[in-house]
């Protein structure tokens, strides 16, 4: 049995129900850990090919520092082989069906430089201030509901003279991938992000140095920015 061009797969399935019309409006915790405990299953496959471009560059960045690493929003741990042993790696994401896979990634591969992985709302971190030398924050941004709090936090728990290194998607000003971005927004609360998410909303909302700022692939369509707190 086929539908559209292509057979009707347990991925299809998956991709269905994780598109499948929502009663609930954008932007709410309850969108967020319902859309990543329906896209848990399947994450490894859809997105290890988009994601791992900015996973490298920022696990390259991060490798280049020593000491205790935070990752917001690790999902299901797909960048935490990445990082050099060097590194004392936290890892937290809203979704606990997604920390579960990253459990039995870091068992699976014998990381013994992750030091917990915990479900915690990036808005609201239960660290000391000042607890990491260094933090990445990978497409993430894109996917809270109040980024400026995220922004204030990740200030909070980074160490004066620490870095944070985000990756995220931001939204283009003209041309086809626009075009794109403005068709895609009206199913942003199925999709569990923001395809108008604007830079402005990130460099708005820090006292922190950008010290660096890279396009990355697929397309560029992803950008990495590096930051240092005063």
């Amino acid at each position: 049995m086929t539908t559209d061009f292509f057979p009707v797969t347990r991925l299809r399935r998956w991709l269905d129900r994780i598109l499948a019309p929502s009663a609930r409006s954008a932007g709410t915790h309850e969108d967020v850990e319902s859309a990543y405990a329906r896209w848990a299953p399947v994450y490894d496959w859809v997105f290890t090919a988009p994601l791992v471009f900015g996973q490298r560059a920022a696990a390259r960045a991060a490798n280049r520092l020593s000491g205790d690493l935070l990752e917001v929003g690790v999902g299901t741990g797909l960048s935490l082989p990445l990082y050099d042993r060097k590194l004392t790696i936290t890892g937290i994401d809203l979704s606990k069906p997604m920390l579960k896979r990253a459990h039995e990634r870091v068992a699976r591969k014998g990381l013994d430089n992750v030091a917990g992985l915990h479900a915690m709302d990036a808005a609201d971190m239960r660290f000391e201030d000042g607890q990491f030398d260094l933090a990445t924050v990978m497409y993430v941004m894109t996917v809270v509901p109040d980024p400026a709090q995220v922004m204030a936090e990740l200030e909070r728990v980074v160490r004066p003279g620490g870095t944070v290194i985000i990756v995220n998607h931001f939204a283009r000003e003209r041309g086809l991938l626009a075009w794109i971005e403005r068709g895609l927004a009206r199913f942003a609360h199925k999709l569990g992000w923001d395809p108008l998410f604007r830079r402005e909303t990130v460099l708005d909302n820090t006292t922190m140095t950008l010290e660096h700022e890279e396009r990355l692939g697929p397309l560029g369509l992803f950008t990495m920015l590096v930051f240092r707190r005063a």
